[in-house]
């Protein structure tokens, strides 16, 4: 692998991402007049085609094994979705490119990781790729909305096709390079293995396991800053701080994973990021203080690295087409999304008011550690 390529994709892809996520919400409103209803409408539309769309591009790819050509494919239709959103001037055209251009395009930061297992990459570079890519979500979001107050809305959509057109061509460069490896080597390109090393039921386990944990994930994200305010009294500011400081632990968090997979299994890993997430959601759940809520934040940046850096590893393990494996390993993050709702809505009935989200959380976390564990030792899962 490329030192160079490689980060550089994954900043690209981060930034792309980091742009428009964010921002998305706020072109609705200002340029195309959607309401509040509007715009959770559209991007529940706009989530539902990614969900199809990286089910299908994926395993197109592990087919044909085009998943450089693939993703460059992916970061013209950014491109292209941000020149879309620029000139379309109602609401339903604006559903169409994002349905038909940022659906698929939303798959592309899923075939870089795909690339570097069917190019025989390590754990280590998955996770330390996955690292890059959180580095460029903590500088994204606020560079984005620097652009936005300089310059307009309409700014950050030229940003986000400057950004594109840069990954496209770093891209290029990638499939020049695999393809001078593989004339060097005079061996033929890698290959994907015609059937998975585990049975679909350990395979859908492992799924459902980690839409909880994806779930828990979501709901730490969206209760933070009403639990901090109405429930632990704080001003809104600690809130900020909390997730701020938490995205920050993130990136070591995910490079001392990357290492440490070189000794240790996945499932080990997985274990000790469940037990810190545990730890993490139960602290939560009963924490009164502003700084112990900051302390917190580094049980949760560890759990983030186990579940978001080697989990997907865990998911090409489990399933030996690239494509597939990580589309999967993606969707469960969509998945867990929608299931955060009412892991918020029945936890903030219990005695305990909205610190019973936490201890659902916390118990939602041990149930899906120990499925893991079963089914991870269930099957071949390489140490």
């Amino acid at each position: 692998m490329n030192r160079l390529l490689v980060p550089t994709a994954a900043l690209l892809w981060g930034l792309q991402a980091a742009f428009l996520s964010p921002a998305l919400a706020l072109i609705l409103v200002s340029l195309f007049g959607a309401s509040t209803s509007d715009v959770g409408w559209v991007l529940s539309i706009y989530n539902a085609s990614g969900f199809v769309f990286s089910l299908l591009l994926p395993a197109n790819a592990d087919r044909k094994g085009t998943y450089l050509a693939t993703m460059a494919a992916c970061g013209a239709l950014t491109g292209a979705l941000a020149l879309a959103l620029a000139l379309v001037t109602t609401l339903p055209l604006a559903v169409v490119a994002l349905v038909v251009l940022g659906g698929p395009a939303g798959v592309g930061s899923s075939m870089l990781y795909a690339h570097l297992r069917h190019a025989g990459g390590s754990t280590a570079d998955v996770v330390n790729t996955r690292a890059i890519f959180s580095v460029a979500w903590v500088a994204g979001p606020p560079l984005a909305a620097l652009i936005i107050g300089t310059f307009g809305n309409r700014a950050i959509l030229a940003a986000i096709v400057a950004v594109a057109v840069l990954n496209v061509a770093t891209t290029a460069a990638m499939m020049s390079q695999h393809r001078r490896r593989v004339a060097a080597d005079a061996v033929p390109a890698p290959t994907v293995a015609d059937g998975p090393p585990a049975s679909r039921l350990t395979a859908g386990l492992v799924m459902v396991a980690f839409v909880g944990l994806q779930a828990t994930n979501a709901v730490a994200v969206s209760i933070m800053t009403i639990y901090v305010t109405q429930t632990m009294g704080l001003d809104i500011v600690w809130a900020g701080l909390a997730l701020g400081v938490a995205a920050g632990l993130e990136v070591p968090a995910l490079l001392a994973m990357g290492k440490l997979s070189d000794r240790y299994s996945h499932l080990l890993l997985i274990a000790t990021g469940c037990l810190a997430g545990i730890a993490y959601y139960l602290g939560l759940a009963f924490v009164s203080e502003p700084w112990s809520l900051l302390a917190l934040q580094l049980l949760n940046a560890w759990f983030f690295a186990a579940v978001a850096g080697v989990g997907l590893p865990l998911f090409q393990d489990l399933i030996p087409r690239p494509g597939l494996a990580t589309g999967l390993y993606m969707n469960t993050r969509r998945v867990g999304a929608i299931v955060s709702g009412p892991i918020i809505a029945i936890g903030a009935l219990t005695v305990l008011g909205e610190r019973g989200i936490f201890v659902a959380c916390a118990a939602l976390t041990l149930l899906a550690l120990v499925v893991v564990g079963a089914a991870a030792r269930s099957k071949r899962v390489p140490a």
